[in-house]
């Protein structure tokens, strides 16, 4: 494990993220808020990122995402803005709302892409959400709950996450 720390105490290297699919974001953020004391939340609507792409191939879906800290731990809500498919609307029709993924931060992005290309998981999303920050997913529902997200951890990717984090205190 590294031992690099994100400013919000999470070393990289291990999750960080606890994300799902919501029917509607903004009942989900007040629900997740006043039952788990979530928050405050970063809104990002109609979200894309740089270069989306979903099963290899470039996509137009677009997200309602809401982030958000309770003590070390980021949640995320996801509800998809449109019908076209994603790797949240494969989740839905398959099992219907609820846990989606698991962050994973990682300063080593290629070298575990490569390790579960290795394992037999192919990448079923992938995008750019920064100049330097890297995601891709990999459905790696047959041995755990959901997907799993790789987030390439990195100084822009602990900025933003930690002004998050910072904020909920």
């Amino acid at each position: 494990m590294s031992d690099v720390l994100f400013d919000f105490g999470q070393p990289t290297d291990s999750v960080i993220q606890t994300a799902f699919v919501v029917p509607d974001l903004d009942e989900a953020t007040q629900r997740f808020a006043s039952m788990f004391g979530i928050g405050p939340w970063t809104v990002l609507r109609d979200f894309a990122g740089l270069d989306p792409r979903y099963r290899g191939e470039p996509t137009n879906a677009r997200a309602h995402i809401a982030l958000g800290f309770g003590g070390h731990m980021q949640y995320e809500l996801i509800q998809p803005a449109d019908d076209l498919p994603s790797v949240h609307r494969d989740v839905i029709v398959e099992r219907g709302y609820g846990f989606h993924h698991f962050g994973y931060a990682t300063t080593r992005f290629d070298e575990l892409v490569a390790q579960m290309h290795g394992k037999g998981y192919e990448t079923v999303f992938s995008d750019f959400v920064g100049p330097r920050s890297r995601v891709a997913y990999f459905d790696t529902r047959d041995v755990l709950p959901g997907m799993t997200e790789l987030l390439e951890a990195g100084p822009d990717l602990n900025e933003q996450f930690t002004e998050m984090y910072r904020a909920s205190l």
